[in-house]
């Protein structure tokens, strides 16, 4: 997978029930070339079904972790949104206690979580962050 897809299947993940054109529209790029890649996508098995499920093994080789997010400031529903939208996010989740939010990371390579962490530490309205690098099973 290139970064085409991985914003293909972000795309997915805000909005499985996006249509070709609109998906086209939101990567830039021609409606047929995204309907090309979404139907590679699902003859590989890359994606499973619409609510964007990845096979399991679809993330071998990949670096995992998860970052818990405490958000401040008035427009958190749009911050919200930008996070969602940003590839390294495999998931998304409210939670209640100390943090609001709980990102599930999954990237490609060491430098991109890196480069992740340090862009979303940067956003506006991201108060403070605690993030955690998986090693491997227990």
């Amino acid at each position: 997978m290139d970064d085409l897809d991985r914003h293909l299947l972000a795309e997915l993940r805000i909005n499985a029930r996006a249509s070709v054109p609109r998906l086209a529209q939101l990567l830039g790029v021609a409606a047929g070339t995204v309907k090309t890649r979404m139907d590679r996508l699902i003859d590989q098995g890359v994606i499973a079904g619409f609510t964007v499920r990845l096979r399991n093994d679809a993330a071998d080789g990949t670096i995992r972790g998860m970052m818990m997010i405490e958000l401040s400031g008035r427009n958190i529903k749009a911050l919200v949104a930008s996070l969602r939208k940003n590839i390294g996010f495999a998931a998304l989740h409210t939670t209640n206690g100390q943090w609001d939010l709980i990102g599930e990371i999954q990237v490609p390579a060491l430098a991109d979580f890196h480069q992740m962490v340090t862009t979303v530490r940067a956003m506006e309205g991201i108060a403070k962050t605690e993030t955690h690098l998986f090693l491997g099973p227990a």
